[in-house]
C-alpha cells in the first residue's frame, strides 16, 4: 500500500468530502465547536505553534483559529487540491502559516521541531497498528511539554472487531447520508471498506501512554466520531 493509496478518493475529488461536511453527516458542526472550546482552554492564546496533519482544506479549524489564534501554523496533506482551497480559508489568520504537500506519518517522524499542539481530523484510522504506533511516538516525541495531540477520528467499539465495525458504519452511512448522489455513495462506502482501520479507546490510549503521553481526555463522541486529547501533563481544565 502506498502512502496515496488511503486519501485518494478526497485527492481526486475533494468535492466529495466537502458534501460530506456541508451536510454534517460526520457531525463537523459539533466536534469544531469543541475543538474551538477546548483550546480557549489553553494557557498560551497567540502565542502556540499548531501542527495540522491531514489538514485537508481546514475549512472547519479555520473559524477555530480566528478565535484562538497560534504563532504558527502548520498544514501537511497529500491533497494539492485541498491545500489550494486550505490557504483561502486560513488567509485571514494572523499566524505564520505553511501548507506542504506531503503524508503525514513522514511528515510527524521527520518533524524538528516542537509543537504545542498537533491536530489530527479523520486521518489516523487509515493507518495501520504499527503505523499508528508509530505515529504517536514521534507525536509524543514532537510535543512540548505541556502540549496536546487533538485526536478527531472514528474509533471501534471494545472488543469489536473490523468487519462488525464497517458492517455498522456502511448502514450508517447507506442509511444517513441520503443527499450524496449514489455513484459517489458507493464510491466512498468502497473507500471506507477499503481503506479505514480504526482502534478501539483503549488501544489508542495504550499506544498513547507508550509514547509518554499518560494523560487523555474523551472531549466528546457522535457516534463512531470521538475527539480525544493527550499530553504528558495532567489535563486538569479539560
Amino acid at each position: 500500500m502506498t502512502p496515496a493509496e488511503p486519501t485518494a478518493i478526497f485527492t481526486r475529488s475533494w468535492s466529495l468530502y466537502d458534501l460530506l461536511t456541508e451536510y454534517n453527516y460526520m457531525f463537523h458542526r459539533e466536534i469544531y465547536k469543541g475543538i474551538e472550546n477546548l483550546l480557549k482552554l489553553r494557557v498560551d492564546p497567540g502565542h502556540y505553534h499548531l501542527l495540522d496533519l491531514g489538514c485537508g482544506n481546514a475549512r472547519y479549524l479555520a473559524p477555530c483559529l480566528k478565535h484562538v489564534a497560534p504563532a504558527i501554523y502548520e498544514g501537511v496533506d497529500l491533497s494539492e487540491a485541498a491545500l489550494a482551497e486550505a490557504r483561502g480559508y486560513l488567509g485571514e489568520l494572523s499566524a505564520q502559516v505553511t501548507l506542504t504537500r506531503g503524508d503525514l506519518l513522514e511528515a510527524i517522524e521527520s518533524a524538528g521541531k516542537t509543537w504545542d499542539v498537533i491536530f489530527t481530523g479523520f486521518a489516523i484510522h487509515h493507518l495501520m497498528s504499527d503505523e499508528k504506533a508509530r505515529f504517536f511516538r514521534a507525536a509524543g516525541r514532537c510535543l512540548s511539554e505541556k502540549g496536546w495531540l487533538i485526536l478527531v477520528d472514528v474509533v471501534r467499539e471494545e472488543n469489536q472487531d473490523r468487519d462488525s465495525y464497517l458492517d455498522g458504519y456502511l448502514k450508517f452511512m447507506r442509511e444517513t447520508w441520503t443527499k450524496v448522489p449514489q455513484h459517489q455513495l458507493e464510491e466512498a462506502c468502497t473507500h471506507v471498506r477499503d481503506h479505514d482501520y480504526p482502534e478501539c479507546l483503549s488501544t489508542l490510549r495504550g499506544m498513547a501512554a507508550e509514547a509518554g503521553l499518560h494523560s487523555s481526555r474523551l472531549i466528546s463522541r457522535y457516534a463512531q466520531h470521538h475527539t480525544l486529547v493527550f499530553s504528558r501533563s495532567t489535563l486538569e481544565k479539560v
